[in-house]
């Protein structure tokens, strides 16, 4: 254990990541861990959530699955990126304070630019700015401090994208006009993503924890609701699954009727027999990390000097890797999981390979 600025740094041994540290801030009550699977294409890119977790097992769990499917996330995506992720455990609405994210953002820093974080569930864009101010290593801030901004519309634009992408493959048509899709969240990212599916011409279905966003979604788009626990078991064209992960599992996957499952949640499957499980209920289902990548192509965008025009290019580009996924997966007949993993694999074995060449 090593001491700096008061923060305790705890590395943690875990197999298959690069480092995995913990950060614990006894004066502002910081609790972090930031997991850094991998740095082949660049250095790792993810965002920091904030939640209460049922104990630091829980967390530890989640950050990995996170980090490891970022990494498989940027490579598809074509991005010159690594796979890292970092939580702080603890409930936002209690115990976030400056101090303590300025805290977190010196832990961010002591990586050495290992791991660059942005915002995720818990954080905010303001959150980020207050990290640059001691770190460089962060993304995702404002305009004003020539960044680009809040992430969630460009992983609704991209999400949008690869909706129109799936009902081509699946329907004969990218349109989404009359196509019923049920949306289980409507955050930042959901309740964007429900404004481009009204502005298509979809019919929509709603869910969420928060009433208040239910309500504003029907008095905004005239949407149809149902309960967070039932949104899954929806009558509809497309399942969107956009709040938090493991929602696609042994018990709900029964119980879907839906023809595809498409949505922004990282690590949606529980465990990866479900990719399995719903390719034999005859669900197309197809991989978050591949129809998300929307946010992270945004901000990754920063470092070569933001350019909005060149990271809409590449968000909407996120159709036809859709495309892409889903046609490999048919002509090799696997699972869409199969097909994106192996084309993450692929390109990560390639720049391991010019690095021997080296």
């Amino acid at each position: 254990m090593v001491r700096s600025w008061h923060l305790e740094v705890e590395h943690l041994d875990v197999a298959g990541y690069e480092q995995v540290v913990r950060g614990r801030h006894t004066a502002t009550g910081l609790d972090a861990v930031i997991a850094v699977h991998s740095t082949v294409l660049g250095p790792s890119l993810g965002g920091t959530r904030f939640h209460r977790y049922g104990s630091f097992d829980e967390a530890l769990t989640d950050v990995l699955r996170l980090a490891e499917g970022m990494t498989s996330k940027a490579a598809v995506a074509g991005l010159d990126q690594g796979g890292g992720k970092a939580v702080i455990l603890g409930d936002p609405a209690v115990q976030r304070t400056d101090e303590l994210i300025l805290a977190y953002g010196r832990f961010v820093d002591s990586l050495g630019g290992a791991y660059l974080t942005a915002e995720d569930v818990g954080t905010t864009q303001a959150d980020m700015d207050l990290i640059r101010s001691v770190t460089p290593f962060v993304t995702g801030v404002s305009e004003s401090l020539g960044g680009s901004g809040d992430p969630s519309p460009a992983t609704a634009v991209g999400l949008a994208h690869a909706l129109e992408a799936v009902a081509a493959h699946r329907f004969g048509a990218p349109s989404l006009e009359g196509r019923h899709v049920a949306v289980s969240g409507v955050g930042k990212v959901g309740s964007a993503l429900v404004a481009h599916l009204a502005s298509r011409g979809a019919r929509v279905t709603v869910a969420d924890v928060d009433d208040a966003r239910v309500a504003d979604m029907v008095r905004s788009h005239g949407v149809g609701t149902a309960s967070p626990a039932a949104i899954h078991a929806v009558e509809c064209d497309v399942f969107s699954p956009c709040a938090l992960g493991g929602v696609l599992n042994a018990s709900t996957i029964p119980e879907l009727r839906c023809a595809v499952v498409c949505g922004s949640a990282n690590n949606q499957l529980l465990e990866d027999a479900d990719g399995n499980r719903l390719a034999a209920a005859g669900v197309l289902y197809v991989p978050d990390y591949v129809v998300n990548a929307g946010g992270i192509i945004n901000i990754a965008e920063e470092w070569g000097g933001y350019d909005h025009g060149r990271a809409a290019a590449r968000i909407a580009a996120i159709g036809t890797t859709t495309t892409a996924v889903l046609r490999l997966a048919e002509a090799d007949g696997t699972t869409p999981v199969e097909a994106a993993d192996r084309i993450a694999q692929r390109r990560i074995a390639a720049a391991l390979a010019d690095r021997r060449d080296d």
